[in-house]
């Protein structure tokens, strides 16, 4: 069985959409994926089993890059064809089946999950290979807890100004996850690093993973984490989708559509719209929350109840 499934160019919206490749891997085991996706979020599905090819969709003026997918995936026969963006593509390559996204209120895995008439709608993904997680476990290695955490973001407004991310991890230090150390991610180039930098000055003593790891790499590390904090981004939903407590910050972006989805995730919401309008203290109870299964988890293993 051949599948040809077109995902999104940027890596948010790619992570989300790893829910329902890993439906179709799990229904279809022998089938041979294609994977049409953006430059930056190639590296998304870089692990995923079954892929047989990636299409790296670069976009040219006046929509040529369009047609010079449709002349790669023309002469192939598809069995089934699953397009969540939407476009003109689909209806226009032989399949046997064909599943078009269409818009539809709620949240994004929701949205995706329709596509394929799926309910409940299948959680994120997160695929790695050995070489993967064993460089995370060189850069994090065993002992204290890691708080991993996402200053950056691809809009200025919706970023958590890094002095507050300070006093999130220093209380988290100080109370529920005693001998912390801070782990800081970002994205590549010079924006990214621009906008980690004044957490990194914050706090020296941080590691600094910032554009240093490939998206496999990344996901390893939040895997490795006890908690992931971060503003709405791409990282937010990475972390989410490999199963690490994970934190969404949210201020001029709707947590109903974009918060985090995950085995163990939340969002946490400014009170009047604005980044700055979300306290330390708001983000540090959600953060707490989202813990309490970990630190109960961790207490019963440290101290064992034995019958009288």
């Amino acid at each position: 069985m051949r599948i040809l499934f077109v995902t999104s160019n940027r890596v948010g919206d790619a992570i989300l959409s790893t829910g329902l490749l890993d439906h179709l891997i799990r229904t279809y085991p022998r089938a041979r994926i294609t994977i049409v996706c953006g430059r930056v979020a190639e590296g998304v599905f870089a692990r995923m089993p079954n892929r047989e090819r990636t299409i790296v969709l670069d976009k040219l003026p006046y929509g040529r890059h369009w047609l010079a997918l449709w002349a790669k995936v023309l002469p192939h026969w598809w069995d089934l064809v699953v397009d969540i963006r939407g476009s003109a593509l689909s209806w226009m390559v032989p399949t046997a089946r064909r599943a078009v996204w269409r818009r539809k209120p709620g949240h994004k895995i929701a949205e995706l999950a329709g596509v394929l008439k799926l309910d409940p709608p299948p959680l994120p993904v997160a695929w790695t290979a050995a070489e993967d997680r064993d460089r995370a476990r060189l850069l994090l290695p065993d002992g204290p807890p890691i708080v991993a955490l996402g200053p950056t973001a691809n809009w200025a407004p919706k970023t958590w100004p890094p002095e507050r991310f300070a006093a999130l991890f220093h209380a988290l230090a100080a109370g529920v996850l005693p001998g912390a150390i801070p782990a800081i991610f970002a994205g590549p180039g010079p924006e990214e690093a621009a906008m980690a930098a004044p957490l990194l000055a914050a706090l020296p003593g941080a590691i600094n993973l910032c554009g240093r790891l490939t998206l496999p790499e990344v996901a390893a590390c939040f895997a490795r984490a006890t908690l992931y904090a971060g503003n709405d981004s791409g990282l937010m939903h990475m972390a989410a989708a490999t199963g690490t407590p994970t934190l969404g910050l949210f201020g001029p972006t709707p947590a109903a559509e974009y918060g985090p989805s995950g085995r163990r995730a939340a969002a946490v919401l400014s009170r009047d719209g604005t980044m700055a309008g979300l306290p330390v203290s708001d983000a540090l109870d959600a953060a707490i929350d989202l813990l309490k299964p970990v630190m109960f988890t961790s207490a019963a293993v440290a101290s064992p109840q034995t019958a009288p």
